[in-house]
């Protein structure tokens, strides 16, 4: 139930977003964050400290860089996001698969396929989140532009991490 509760709420509020409060969507985030680390923990149970260190500071320094790419560069990154989104329904697929054939080549691959896109990712929602707060300005929306930004770029953050914890750690010793 922990795994996939948080999942759970960011279907509720991407779909309910227009719906909502942004009291109820900022509490909704705060749920999902709470969740998020509960999760998160049942997953650091199999990689040893050292692993996971390494994976968030090396996470850290990518999500920086293609944040600051995203953020400061003139090209425009939106005709990227159908294609990524795609990447990530594709990497979806191949990680239902190989949970049943359980290949070490494939997972490799699909790890580093995962931070790749991710990073993409990344510098994608920080330009749409530039763009969007640009055009929110000064309107009630800002609070719901915000929250959903900050939703976005976590969940790059958590997945980028998940993806290179994964080529980091070989399991708890």
């Amino acid at each position: 139930v922990i795994m996939f509760a948080p999942l759970a709420i960011v279907f509720g509020m991407s779909f309910g977003q227009g719906r909502m409060s942004t009291g109820t969507l900022q509490a909704m985030f705060w749920g999902f964050a709470v969740l998020m680390g509960l999760s998160l923990s049942t997953i650091f149970l199999q990689y040893s400290p050292v692993a996971i260190a390494q994976a968030f500071f090396a996470t850290s320094a990518g999500f920086a860089a293609v944040s600051l790419y995203g953020y400061t560069t003139k090209k425009d990154l939106s005709a990227f996001g159908t294609f990524l989104i795609m990447g990530v329904v594709g990497l979806l697929v191949a990680s239902v698969i190989n949970m049943f054939v359980q290949s070490g080549p494939l997972g490799l691959v699909i790890s580093f396929v995962g931070v790749l896109l991710f990073a993409g990712l990344t510098a994608y929602d920080t330009q749409r989140t530039k763009s969007l707060y640009y055009q929110v300005q000064g309107t009630d929306m800002v609070g719901k532009v915000v929250i959903m930004s900050a939703l976005s770029l976590y969940l790059d953050f958590i997945n980028m991490f998940l993806f290179i914890l994964r080529l980091f750690g070989s399991g708890r010793d």
